[in-house]
């Protein structure tokens, strides 16, 4: 029996042993962000290094998200029923061993085919650290600080991510952000066993694996018809590749229902504090990850900036977004959630308002205001969210609560990269215009990615490799100003959710 299932009457309050597990619990969740801080930053020497088409450049960095989000459910399940902690190891244990075969692929493909593998382990643990800390935490102001440290550890690994990631760049080869994985990791497996308590569903349903097919067939086609869109424009492919998704969708929801013991309770979402509080979720790391995936291009290979002094430019930003998601904790006991999400919402939209109406010409600061609006943001609404989606279900679910949590957070990383990344790449491709003179292999790199561009405008004659350079900059920072415009406009819609559907989450909840 969990500590949360034992408890009767007033809830027991956590001690030392407790917040010491929330130490080691922290460990992967600064893994799983420092890795995509990193990957972001690594991107445009990434381009150079493996040459990939656009759309594998964008899968490099969604196939990640993508997997683990598909699996997360799946995940979050299967550790209700064999054990949250067991999972947590076995996942760390994978992902440290296959990390360092990313740090060493040779090619795109290959370096797609280890992220995907990345993400079927990172699926085991990031649904075991929500719900070992729920069962952890009983007392629920316990709880709800335990959870701010949680999610502002997405935003200390973020900070934290540039950093490291600029001076491993700065020194070493794009495959040494992937070797980060091990040191963090390690301690994990030695204190893990010491420090959490194994806790599961004590009646968990069978495990279901026509439905995890149904969740990974949901999602994986309609990503896909994104970035085809994107990159081939409209045509049967992506037709079909979005009718696979929708019908595998609507199949997934149905077998659900029917069953006595769901492999996800559908049915959570007919409480609007829930469903308000994933979708919150989904939209504010969507926002995060689009404007970091704009910005860190932009900073340094249209400014100039090094991979170190791009990622210091954003440390303001992630670090308001630490405190944040801390500073909330105390504020919401007086005021209701939905105003501070609403507010923090509105921040990011602000965020990315600033940069659309400045233009890509505006100075380094302004993006420098615009991410730390951003992070103001997300910073508030993930804290919130979060606390009361655990907070909806009783604790012998917590690993599923858990992983729509972590799935919302995933997904909306995957379309943040898959639509607003999809959009840019969409622009800059139909902007581009090719200097005459410019070998039509070269332009055609040149056509895929602005890295590329970076790339083949180094292969020609100074006048005729400038002008295709000056030709790729304008191009993408059109495709970045209409992606910032469609961001704030992602973020209104935020704000009206979060109002409406937040209307019974109470301040003392």
């Amino acid at each position: 029996m969990t500590r949360a299932s034992s408890t009767v009457g007033t809830p027991s309050r956590a001690g030392t042993r407790q917040w010491a597990a929330l130490v080691v619990l922290m460990l992967p969740v600064l893994l799983v962000s420092i890795d995509n801080t990193v990957l972001s930053f690594a991107l445009p020497e990434i381009s150079t290094a493996l040459r990939p088409s656009a759309a594998n450049q964008l899968w490099i960095v969604d196939v990640y998200s993508l997997v683990l989000a598909g699996l997360l459910v799946a995940m979050g399940s299967l550790g209700d029923r064999f054990g949250r902690r067991r999972l947590l190891l076995i996942g760390a244990s994978g992902f440290a061993l296959v990390s360092l075969g990313a740090a060493f692929a040779p090619d795109a493909g290959t370096l797609i085919a280890a992220r995907a593998v990345l993400g079927f382990f990172g699926a085991m643990i990031m649904p075991a650290t929500l719900s070992l800390l729920r069962s952890t935490f009983v007392d629920r102001d316990q709880r709800r600080l335990a959870i701010a440290i949680w999610a502002s550890g997405f935003a200390a690994g973020s900070a934290l991510g540039p950093i490291v990631g600029g001076i491993l760049l700065e020194h070493f080869a794009w495959g040494s952000i992937f070797l980060i994985a091990v040191p963090v990791l390690v301690p994990l497996l030695v204190l893990a066993p010491i420090l959490l308590v194994e806790s599961r569903d004590p009646d968990p349903g069978p495990f279901d694996p026509l439905s995890v097919l149904l969740s990974l067939t949901a999602m994986a086609p309609v990503v896909a018809a994104i970035k085809l869109l994107a990159t081939h424009g409209p045509g049967l492919d992506v037709l079909g590749l979005a009718v696979l998704g929708v019908v595998s969708g609507w199949l997934f929801v149905r077998r659900q229902l029917r069953r006595e013991r769901p492999l996800l309770d559908v049915r959570l979402f007919s409480n609007p504090v829930f469903a308000g509080s994933i979708v919150v979720n989904l939209l504010a790391i969507l926002s995060l990850v689009g404007f970091l995936f704009f910005t860190t291009q932009h900073l340094q290979l249209v400014v100039g900036l090094r991979p170190l002094q791009a990622a210091l430019t954003l440390v303001p930003g992630l670090a308001v977004m630490i405190v944040a998601g801390l500073i909330v904790v105390p504020i919401v006991r007086r005021v209701t959630p939905r105003v501070i999400v609403a507010v923090g919402l509105g921040s990011a939209g602000v965020g990315y308002a600033t940069v659309w109406l400045a233009g890509a010409e505006a100075p380094v600061a302004l993006f420098v205001v615009g991410f730390a609006l951003v992070g103001l943001g997300v910073g508030a609404a993930e804290t919130i969210s979060n606390d009361q989606i655990i907070a909806a279900v009783p604790p012998a679910r917590a690993g599923a609560a858990s992983a729509v949590s972590e799935t919302a957070y995933e997904v909306g990383a995957v379309l943040g990269t898959a639509v607003l990344g999809s959009m840019l790449t969409a622009i800059y491709r139909g902007s581009l215009v090719i200097p005459a003179g410019v070998p039509a292999e070269t332009g055609e790199a040149a056509r895929e990615t602005l890295g590329g561009a970076v790339s083949a405008a180094g292969t020609l004659e100074a006048p005729l490799g400038r002008q295709l350079l000056d030709a790729a900059t304008h191009a993408f920072d059109a495709g970045l100003v209409a992606t910032a415009g469609v961001g704030a406009g992602v973020m209104v819609l935020a704000v009206v959710v979060a109002l409406f559907s937040l209307r019974r989450a109470s301040a003392g909840d």
